[in-house]
């Protein structure tokens, strides 16, 4: 008899919805169904569409830059509508908080004078922005979109890893994931209700007209690197969502009277509102890096003016910094007066002696991180780190302590998943999308990581990872 998808498939103790959530039983009974050939032809015949659609993501080396396809993997994960309540609920409350801390910070700094905060962590900062400093924003929003990283411990508890507040990226996948599936696997969603992922662009853009100048009908672009970014198929995919152009910082000029402007084959037409995925160094040469080609001259004098948005504000970089993350749970008890819905995983802030030695004690138990960094890059994994790759993270934290923290190694989530022709556990995460203007909306599902390695923890795309649908069932 032929191999049924999920013979033999084993989580061990790890959490695992597909065997412990009875919400999945529907898909469990849809892939005892499907025979493991059957299986990898159709997942075969979706990595074949990926490729001839160009949904790629660049990988950068220090030679070269190669297009590759997220692998993506055919077996969905599924959340049931009670799991997805919290995380919802969890992520707007984090949104919240940290649109109170930006603003904050960024006037009275009353967490800072509190000592909620540790004042020198926040003005210190190297993505701390002087010129943000009394600048008025739409609805005090600075976080336009949040993308929250989100893991389930062995208990199936869920704990927020780290808050993407900067320029998150990956949205463009949750969307095509889901697309691939009900070409690839009709059968497999045929009378399961889910909740739907296809309206993002028309939320995000409702979005950024709230924040926008108030003007009859504001015009929203989306600036972008240009084509050698690792994310471009997203910026391509999300201009073509919400409508509006895709530019870069030459189609873009300031006038004398601080307004934006783009240069059509028409003449120029007023910006109001900029969704921008260009660091804060690159955005404008005249207030950052005065060699930034990528930019527009004068962007922040408009901006400071009011007289155009940029989605995220800038100055959000704060909020990505893994040392702020730790203060985060007080944060959501000073602005909001609530305890945190979703808990952030225990962390030693090694700017503190007391946690450095801690860290230095427990080297081999613990997961070592970059605060400033992202994509998995500069992180030492204890228990499956080298004798030297210890001594060498050693010596990091002993040159530079506060650019790390440090977290035990958690039991992270599986979910089976297709790998070499076989079904076995990887390990997962979940970024949920939040998308605030005057209120806050949240993607339902957002974008499971798998790593396709096995034993590996580590899930960005950069370091080998691939992604699957995710289902929040109705």
């Amino acid at each position: 008899m032929p191999d049924a998808v999920l013979n033999g498939y084993d989580p061990g103790a790890f959490w695992c919805e597909m065997s412990q959530g009875g919400a999945a039983q529907t898909v469990r009974d849809r892939l005892a169904a499907l025979t493991l050939d059957e299986l990898k032809r159709r997942a075969a015949d979706a990595d074949a569409e990926l490729r001839d659609l160009g949904i790629t993501f660049t990988v950068y080396s220090e030679r070269d830059a190669a297009d590759r396809v997220l692998p993506f993997d055919c077996i969905p994960r599924v959340l049931s509508a009670e799991d997805w309540a919290t995380i919802e609920s969890g992520v707007c409350q984090r949104v919240s908080a940290l649109n109170h801390l930006l603003h904050d910070i960024y006037h009275d700094q009353k967490i800072l004078a509190d000592g909620v905060i540790p004042a020198d962590l926040v003005l210190g900062n190297a993505n701390y922005r002087p010129v943000m400093r009394g600048v008025d924003l739409p609805h005090r929003t600075y976080v336009n979109v949040c993308g929250t990283d989100i893991v389930r411990d062995a208990s199936g508890g869920f704990m927020v890893l780290e808050d993407n507040a900067r320029t998150p990226s990956g949205v463009g996948y949750v969307v095509e994931n889901r697309h691939m599936m009900l070409r690839a696997f009709p059968d497999m969603l045929e009378g399961v209700e889910l909740r739907p992922v296809a309206d993002y662009g028309s939320r995000l853009l409702g979005a950024l007209r709230e924040v926008a100048p108030p003007v009859a009908d504001p015009q929203v672009v989306l600036l972008s690197p240009g084509p050698y970014n690792s994310a471009y198929f997203e910026h391509v995919f999300l201009a073509r969502e919400m409508g509006v152009p895709l530019v870069e910082g030459r189609d873009l000029l300031v006038t004398e009277d601080d307004r934006v402007w783009m240069r059509t084959t028409g003449g120029l037409a007023r910006v109001e509102a900029i969704y921008r995925r260009i660091d804060d160094d690159y955005l404008d040469p005249e207030a950052f890096r005065p060699d930034s080609a990528l930019g527009v001259p004068g962007l922040m004098r408009a901006y400071r003016a009011g007289k155009v948005a940029l989605a995220n504000a800038v100055g959000t970089g704060v909020a990505d910094d893994k040392a702020v993350y730790a203060y985060m749970p007080r944060a959501i008890r000073y602005y909001l007066d609530q305890d945190p819905i979703l808990a952030n995983v225990d962390t030693h802030i090694c700017r503190e002696p007391d946690a450095l030695k801690y860290t230095l004690d427990h080297l081999e138990e613990l997961v070592v991180k970059p605060v400033g960094e992202a994509g998995g890059y500069g992180i030492t994994i204890g228990p499956r780190a080298s004798r030297r790759e210890l001594e060498e993270c050693r010596a990091r934290l002993l040159a530079e302590p506060a650019n790390y923290i440090s977290q035990p190694c958690l039991a992270l989530s599986v979910a089976p998943t297709l790998v070499e022709g076989r079904v076995e556990p990887r390990h997962v995460d979940l970024r949920p999308f939040a998308v605030t203007g005057a209120k806050t909306w949240v993607l339902p599902g957002g974008l499971t990581r798998v790593a396709l390695r096995r034993g590996s923890l580590v899930v960005n795309s950069s370091q080998g990872g691939g992604s699957k649908d995710t289902w929040v069932l109705g």
